[in-house]
């Protein structure tokens, strides 16, 4: 399996606001970890089992993640190097992830995590699925002033996430998802395996 980190965190670089919500207020952020039910109101996770399921284990007490943003979509549009892996479409999908705990505010913490989650999912059987592990800023809001929609506000406090994408390659969407699900238990399990050793640097 493909895994790669990236880190964007300059001033153009896009950045991440806990918690969040849409202008129109009609989708936000859910603290799954606190209130798992509301996972039932994440609308790519009732479309995707798959999704829910992540976002239901990331969340849980045995990893110390979260999870604030997702989406998944299909798409024939592929990059010069996606070409490799000789697909038609892909289906993709991404995963904003924070910090549970301490390490928030800790660009060196998210790199550690990020170069070590690549190199286990690189000793994973080669399959045509791709992640990308990709740190950003992320704006930490005070829980109790609430999610509202606009720039960062003065009683933030300027953290990272990990906003993680995953990609599957067929020539037909059922494979394609077929491969991007092998490609999410794994990322799963490896998240879950790097807990311990989170903990113990934290």
């Amino acid at each position: 399996m493909q895994a790669e980190y990236a880190i964007e965190v300059g001033g153009d670089a896009p950045a991440l606001e806990l918690p969040w919500a849409s202008d129109d207020g009609a989708v936000r952020y859910f603290d799954l970890r606190t209130r798992p039910e509301l996972l039932l109101e994440i609308a790519e996770a009732q479309r995707f089992r798959e999704l829910g399921e992540f976002l239901a284990i990331v969340n849980s007490p045995t990893s110390l993640l979260g999870t604030a943003k997702c989406d998944v979509w299909a798409t024939h549009e592929l990059s010069e190097e996606e070409a490799a892996f000789g697909a038609s479409l892909k289906l993709a999908s991404y995963v904003d992830l924070v910090f549970a705990h301490a390490g928030r505010t800790s660009l060196p913490q998210h790199e550690e995590f990020a170069r070590a989650i690549c190199g286990l999912l690189s000793k994973a059987p080669e399959i045509p699925s791709a992640a990308e592990f990709v740190i950003r800023r992320c704006y930490f809001h005070d829980a109790a002033a609430g999610a509202r929609p606009g720039p960062p506000r003065a009683d933030s406090d300027d953290g990272y996430c990990i906003t993680f994408y995953l990609a599957g390659y067929a020539d037909d969407e059922a494979d394609a998802r077929q491969r991007w699900t092998i490609g999410l238990k794994l990322v799963q399990n490896a998240i879950l395996q790097l807990a311990p050793r989170s903990s113990a640097a934290g």
